[in-house]
């Protein structure tokens, strides 16, 4: 489905709750006669990376993983009940994007004999540490250090995360002062333990886009193929004068791969914005009875702000667009940017491809696009 408009004021829907797009569209494939457009080797639950969300009681693991994962609004979570078990959730939308989520419980004791520290840690990718920002957050670096300190002698390749979350509640001066001390006292406990750990700081709040934007930070540090993503990308905006470039994940709106060029908040929200839109509106005139999502291949949208600014949304594969910010007058050349759209859709498909064949070497198709850059006689070959 294509969808145009021209808005009216420059951040005139910037107002959509999080989290707004149809709860119809999930993760995964409807049935078994779905086939994924770009194919790859199915990854068993075993093999899958895991994404531990740890924290002391009512810290807010259980809201981020809903909010981000099942689209549970934001005010739903209220009513949620503290977890009293490890909660697991496997998430399996497309080749890129598969790991699991594990919800630990806030009174887990380490040094109960019944955790087991080897199977938890030992194929774990990342640790979320979850930090209540409203709170008295001395028990929780005291947890911190003891959960890093274990988890690190059994795995020392986990990617070690601590979002301060809360923070929405908060001025921008009391944020930076709390990120300040809890950086500043996590990294002391660190060095007094002598762990050669790197801590990634974030300030989230499920109340607006900061944490769809630090999860996406944590995803892509799981997949391999990020470099050669970010490569791709970089060419794109290169040969089409292209602001910005996005990734997505429409089911979580989690980008899993962006250009060179820095990230900037409220470019990020107008694009899981943009995305919200074009969901909501394909499903209410674009599906059809026998479809269960109205995002498929012909999905495309433009947006026109009165800034000058023009926001371009294309369909990558069944949960993944391309959302790109460009200026008006660079958007005359839109054949160009269609032609070199399809160039860099083949070519994720090919990074598909090389998971099945691993003797083949990346540069194959890194070196040979065939973007073109509007000054080229034909396409590049």
């Amino acid at each position: 489905m294509s969808y145009n408009q021209e808005d009216e004021e420059p951040f005139g829907y910037s107002q959509m709750p999080v989290g707004s797009f149809s709860k119809q569209l999930g993760y995964g494939y409807e049935d078994d006669n779905d086939q994924d457009p770009f194919p790859g080797a199915p990854m068993s639950s075993d093999n899958k990376p895991r994404i531990l969300l740890m924290g002391l009681k009512r810290s807010g693991k259980s809201s981020i993983q809903k909010v981000v994962f099942t689209k549970m609004s934001p005010n739903e979570t209220l009513f949620l009940d503290s977890t009293p078990k490890i909660v697991k959730e496997d998430i399996s939308n497309n080749s890129f994007i598969q790991f699991q989520i594990w919800d630990f419980p806030g009174q887990i004791d380490f040094f109960d004999h019944t955790f087991d520290s080897d199977t938890i840690f030992g194929g774990c990718g990342a640790l979320i540490f979850v930090i209540d920002a409203q709170d008295d957050y001395t028990d929780a670096l005291i947890r911190l250090r003891q959960t890093t300190t274990r988890a690190y002698k059994v795995n020392p390749h986990i990617k070690f995360e601590v979002f301060i979350h809360k923070v929405d509640g908060l001025s921008d001066d009391d944020k930076m002062d709390k990120q300040r001390d809890i950086h500043q006292r996590a990294n002391d406990d660190l060095q007094e333990a002598g762990l050669d750990i790197t801590f990634s700081f974030y300030l989230t709040s499920i109340y607006d886009h900061s944490i769809f934007e630090a999860f996406s930070k944590v995803v892509q540090k799981l997949i391999p193929q990020l470099p050669t993503l970010e490569h791709l990308l970089n060419i794109l905006i290169q040969n089409s004068c292209i602001e910005k470039a996005f990734l997505f994940d429409v089911v979580s709106k989690i980008y899993i791969a962006t250009d060179c060029m820095p990230v900037d908040m409220q470019s990020y929200e107008l694009c899981c914005d943009m995305i919200d839109v074009v969901i909501d509106i394909s499903c209410i005139y674009g599906a059809l009875e026998d479809e269960a999502t109205a995002f498929d291949n012909k999905s495309s949208s433009t947006i026109k702000l009165n800034n000058g600014t023009v926001l371009y949304l294309r369909e990558v594969n069944k949960c993944l667009a391309l959302v790109c910010i460009l200026r008006e007058e660079n958007f005359d050349k839109q054949g160009l940017i269609d032609y070199n759209f399809h160039c860099f859709r083949t070519a994720i498909q090919e990074v598909f491809e090389l998971k099945e064949n691993t003797k083949q070497k990346p540069s194959k198709y890194l070196n040979d696009t065939g973007l073109s850059n509007g000054y080229m006689q034909g396409p590049a070959t």
